[in-house]
């Protein structure tokens, strides 16, 4: 067992972007924790992957929406790094889990809003709060905003809001996390092909042709275009960059 192996928690790793993340990072030797709010199978299948690729994972139950729960779900890091890596922490923070709403701002109600809140700003706000003790000293952080949050589409109003606050709290974390050599930055895809939001970008051929009419490399993106970026910020050559806003959008709306 290889103990000096750096480890991830990704959240949202069973399917999309965290998938593809955790797969990338296993190419690169690193270990995952993959979160999941339901859909344990598909959390499995991803740790039977990333150990073919000759890294190690475990699959843990999380709802980043309960935020009551963050401190018990942290309590079972501690006891995954110990029986597992026999470690005390890990070294990589990817707040990935979301979920998806399109309405129009006339229409969105309280209820949505809420949850859009809970998922994408107070979730992943105070489930890092938590996690802060288990993170190793010279990590680093990614969180996940969208190219929504620079220019707008009709109906994502409230999702939008959410990953524009991401993005002020990546800046803060940076800053405050820096005495413990903590880099933190934000990864903003633009239009990708996945099963988020009902898989609309994926399965409507008129809106996905329509994101590629305006995006200079001339397609949507694929998951593997942001599990890649996600390594690579990870990985050796990146740890100056902190911070930052990086958008992963093919040239969109240049």
């Amino acid at each position: 067992m290889n103990t000096s192996s750096k480890i991830a928690l990704i959240t949202g790793g069973s399917r999309g972007l965290g998938r593809s993340a955790a797969l990338q990072l296993a190419r690169q030797g690193v270990d995952s924790i993959i979160t999941y709010r339901s859909q344990k199978a598909e959390a499995d299948a991803v740790v039977a992957e990333v150990v073919a690729l000759g890294a190690r994972a475990l699959a843990l139950q999380l709802d980043v929406g309960v935020s009551a729960s963050f401190g018990a779900f942290a309590d079972g890091v501690a006891t995954a790094l110990a029986g597992h890596w026999q470690r005390e922490r890990f070294d990589f923070l990817v707040n990935n889990a979301g979920v998806g709403l399109y309405g129009s701002f006339a229409e969105t109600t309280e209820a949505q809003f809420d949850e859009l809140m809970r998922v994408h700003l107070k979730g992943p706000y105070f489930l890092t709060q938590k996690l802060l003790p288990l993170m190793a000293d010279g990590g680093r952080i990614i969180n996940l905003s969208s190219g929504l949050a620079r220019f707008s589409y009709p109906n994502y109003s409230a999702y939008a809001m959410m990953k524009g606050g991401i993005e002020v709290m990546t800046r803060y974390l940076a800053k405050e996390l820096a005495p413990r050599r903590i880099a933190v930055n934000t990864v903003a895809p633009g239009g990708i092909e996945t099963d988020f939001g009902g898989g609309a970008i994926r399965d409507n051929k008129a809106l996905n042709e329509m994101i590629a009419s305006q995006t200079a490399l001339g397609r949507v993106g694929l998951p593997d275009d942001i599990g890649g970026l996600i390594a690579s910020l990870l990985g050796e050559g990146t740890g100056w960059v902190n911070g930052q806003r990086i958008e992963a959008a093919g040239g969109i709306h240049l």
